[in-house]
């Protein structure tokens, strides 16, 4: 498998809970705790998916997906949302990418990102 995924969340434990998660089915994953780092991560180790919390300390997970887009080698990366403050019908209105509220099962979320991974191929 070995696709690279960025892990960009403002909260440590989520964090390192789902980078050992991914890792373990295989995944390289590339963790940011906010969005600029994950923009210099990016730029660095470009990613093949990018599981992006919707709110953190400097950015919103939004603005971060914009200026991926931005970017010649992550323009068309898939962007997995996570927040625990989604409505069901909410929908971030940025191309190929997906939403799931907080709390989510684990499997749930390697489900989406599996799927979003997919339709790139």
């Amino acid at each position: 498998m070995n696709n690279n995924i960025l892990i960009v969340d403002d909260e440590m434990d989520l964090r390192m809970l789902l980078e050992k998660r991914f890792t373990a089915e295989g995944y390289s994953v590339t963790a940011a705790y906010n969005g600029c780092n994950a923009l210099a991560l990016a730029k660095t180790y470009p990613p093949d998916i990018v599981v992006l919390d919707r709110i953190l300390g400097d950015m919103s997970g939004e603005e971060v997906a914009e200026k991926l887009r931005e970017n010649h080698n992550t323009k068309n990366v898939p962007v997995v949302f996570m927040s625990a403050l989604l409505e069901t019908n909410e929908m971030p209105a940025i191309d190929n990418s997906i939403a799931i509220t907080k709390p989510f099962d684990a499997d749930e979320l390697l489900a989406a990102v599996a799927k979003m991974l997919n339709k790139k191929s």
